[in-house]
């Protein structure tokens, strides 16, 4: 079983940076991968990064490519993400999600393959 805490939302100009981050419970951590998500009021909730176990892989959603940076620290238990240059369509509340298959080598954007999920973090972008 792991519990994620997501934290460091807020409130930021568009161009503006934040970092989020994932605090997880559980000794199983290490060995899962792990995604970021978002879902704005209205909208479905959509794929934003993912990281391998290792931390060796990552994969992003087009609309944050060059912007956002997923990235974990596997001694802390904590996964995150980097903000840069944000927008307002950015303005979301952001979860992070476990997939409890451990040490596979690849990533899934679909939020059906992870098990676990934090509480969700809110981040506004004002124009």
């Amino acid at each position: 079983q792991v519990q994620l805490v997501e934290s460091g939302g807020g409130l930021v100009q568009a161009g503006g940076s934040l970092r989020l981050s994932c605090a997880a419970s559980g000794r199983t951590f290490s060995s899962y991968p792990m995604g970021w998500f978002r879902q704005a009021p209205g909208k479905e909730r959509e794929f934003v990064a993912a990281i391998t176990w290792s931390g060796h892989n990552t994969y992003y959603a087009d609309s944050v490519k060059g912007r956002f940076t997923i990235s974990r620290d596997n001694a802390k238990r904590t996964v995150y993400l980097q903000m840069n240059s944000l927008k307002p369509e950015d303005t979301a509340v952001y979860y992070c999600a476990a997939d409890s298959r451990p040490y596979i080598p690849v990533l899934t954007t679909a939020s059906r393959e992870y098990d676990y999920w934090g509480q969700g973090t809110q981040v506004t972008v004002s124009s």
